[in-house]
């Protein structure tokens, strides 16, 4: 979601009739850089690392700066929105993960995405989702109309990526040895069947086997993780970099073999095309929104059958055929999706919002 905030923001900005006004949490003003500072900007007085404080900006104190800052309209993006002051409301809400795989989340979060997605969902004249597998949960499982909802897919910068670190660097100071590269970007969340990714990993010949990294923001699940690892077998060949540095992904995206996307679940599957736009064959859970998102530029398998992501990935680590031609179909499909598409159709939205008061 901060991608598609530091993505969007600017984008939004360059349109003639929209004049944008970000309203940031204090994290975000102590950082001091983002797109944001380049545009009229309010702090919202909240920490918004505590949830219970996140709320009460949104919702106590977001509705009277809004009307303050004359806000026609008030875009939220991530998910929940202030249900109450006098302007119209556009909601992004990426997934519906809180229901559908409430293990994503934990504690008071859950419940509090429980409670304020679906009054987000009522109280907004429109919702903006990532993709249609998205709109039709939000119709199934929140009885949203259809003619309530625009699917609008998220982009990937077309830009050539920033500076890598070399590779002999990153697997010095990862200790990743001289095996292949196995990549996977992922926060340690349970629904992205990072367990069954294990096992499957653990499956394969053992003189061929990649080290597998996923790097990802870490939770309570990576202890899990990581004692599956070692009840495997393979913890010396499992690696699980917390946040890693723009230069340091770069640098693991040019190194890898292949990136694998096992996910149960998914509100877009962002991952899925940033490894695509770097030219690095993908496999991919066949659920949710990630078909619609990889296409046929992807080896899809069963997230919940370790043989079938076993058989994924044999293909892929040792297919040059395979992988040379899911290069070239994953750089032309990541070329369909641009934040410039993104940044014109959410105006569209806003328009449509106003016309429709």
């Amino acid at each position: 979601m901060e991608t598609y905030a530091r993505e969007l923001i600017p984008r939004l900005a360059a349109i003639d009739d929209v004049e944008p006004t970000a309203f940031v949490n204090r994290e975000t003003v102590d950082a001091g850089h983002g797109p944001w500072f380049d545009i009229a900007h309010e702090t919202v007085p909240v920490r918004a690392r505590n949830r219970v404080a996140w709320v009460r900006g949104e919702q106590q104190y977001l509705p009277r700066m809004a009307a303050r800052a004359g806000c026609e309209l008030v875009h939220s993006l991530a998910s929940t929105a202030p249900l109450r002051g006098s302007f119209r409301r556009v909601t992004t809400i990426h997934d519906l993960n809180y229901k559908l795989v409430p293990e994503a989340h934990f504690g008071l979060l859950r419940i509090g995405m429980g409670v304020l997605v679906p009054a987000s969902a009522r109280r907004s004249h429109r919702i903006v989702v990532d993709a249609t597998a998205t709109a039709a949960d939000l119709q199934r499982h929140l009885r949203v109309p259809a003619a309530k909802i625009d699917v609008v897919p998220l982009g990937v910068s077309a830009d050539p990526p920033g500076e890598a670190v070399p590779e002999v660097d990153l697997r010095e100071r990862l200790g990743l040895g001289e095996r292949p590269i196995l990549l996977s970007v992922s926060a340690k969340r349970p629904h992205k069947n990072l367990l069954r990714l294990l096992e499957a990993h653990a499956q394969l010949d053992p003189a061929n086997r990649p080290v597998l990294v996923v790097p990802g923001y870490p939770t309570p699940h990576e202890a899990e993780l990581a004692a599956r690892a070692r009840a495997l077998g393979t913890h010396d060949q499992v690696r699980f970099p917390a946040w890693v540095s723009a230069a340091d992904l770069e640098g693991l995206y040019a190194a890898a073999r292949a990136f694998v996307f096992p996910s149960l679940h998914e509100g877009f599957g962002l991952p899925v095309l940033e490894a695509m736009r770097r030219g690095v064959p993908v496999a991919c859970s066949d659920r949710s929104t990630l078909p619609e998102v990889a296409g046929d530029a992807a080896l899809l398998f069963d997230p919940e059958n370790v043989a079938s992501i076993r058989g994924a990935l044999e293909r892929l680590l040792h297919d040059t055929e395979l992988r040379e031609r899911l290069r070239s179909a994953g750089r032309a499909r990541a070329a369909l999706f641009n934040w410039d598409a993104t940044a014109s159709a959410t105006a569209a939205v806003y328009r449509l919002t106003l016309s429709s008061s």
